[in-house]
C-alpha cells in the first residue's frame, strides 16, 4: 500500500468523481478575507468540510447510547454556521464533500490539529474500496468547557492509500449500510 501524493488525489477527483465538490488548493482564507479552518487538496489528503446540519448529544430523556438498538432521541438536531458542542460530549456531522473510493483504495480520516489543540476529537472509521457518499463525521468535546465547531470549513484530512492489487470484496460488493449515505447516518445494524 502506498500514500498518495497532491497530484494523484486532482486526477482522481477531475477523472473519476472521486471528492465532490472538490477544492483544488488549500483554502485558508473565506471571500471576505476573514481566516477559516483550512479544506480543500493538501500535499498528501483532502481536508473535509462539515455542512451547517449536527446532531448533538443530549441527555434530555435519560437515553442510552446503544449502536444495537439506537434511539435519535439522544440527540437534538440544530442547522447553524456554527456548533457549540456541550462539555465531555459529542456531535455529529456530515460532509458537504461526496466521496466514490476506488476499489484498489482504503482511506484513513484524521482529525485537524486546529481542532485537536482545542480538545476536540475527530473520529471517522475508513472509507472502504468502492465506497461511495457524504461522511459522517463524529466530533467529540473531551474537555470540561463548551467547545465550538465552524460549517462550511474543514474539520478533519483523508488520507488515501492505494493498493498493490485490488481487493477480492469491496463494500460496494458486500452491500454495505452505509452505502451512499446523502446525510448524517446514525447507526444501524
Amino acid at each position: 500500500m502506498g500514500l498518495q501524493s497532491d497530484q494523484w488525489i486532482r486526477k482522481m477527483a477531475w477523472e473519476k468523481g472521486m471528492i465532490e465538490p472538490f477544492v483544488e488548493e488549500q483554502v485558508s482564507l473565506d471571500r471576505r478575507g476573514e481566516r477559516v479552518v483550512s479544506y480543500g487538496l493538501s500535499s498528501y489528503g483532502y481536508d473535509v468540510r462539515i455542512q451547517n446540519k449536527f446532531k448533538v448529544f443530549t441527555n434530555v430523556y435519560n437515553s442510552v447510547v446503544d449502536p444495537k438498538n439506537f434511539y435519535e432521541d439522544a440527540f437534538v438536531d440544530i442547522e447553524e454556521d456554527r456548533c457549540t458542542i456541550p462539555p465531555n460530549s459529542f456531535v455529529l456531522a456530515v460532509s458537504v464533500e461526496y466521496f466514490r473510493i476506488p476499489r484498489g483504495v482504503l482511506t484513513m480520516c484524521i482529525g485537524k490539529s486546529t481542532y485537536a489543540r482545542c480538545g476536540l476529537i475527530v473520529n471517522v472509521t475508513p472509507l472502504e474500496p468502492e465506497w461511495e457518499g457524504f461522511i459522517t463525521i463524529e466530533i467529540s468535546n473531551t474537555t470540561p468547557l463548551p467547545a465550538v465547531v465552524y460549517a462550511h470549513q474543514g474539520i478533519a484530512q483523508v488520507i488515501f492509500l492505494e493498493a498493490k492489487e485490488e481487493c477480492l470484496v469491496s463494500y460496494a460488493d458486500r452491500k454495505g449500510k452505509y452505502m451512499k449515505q446523502k446525510g448524517i447516518t446514525v447507526p444501524t445494524l
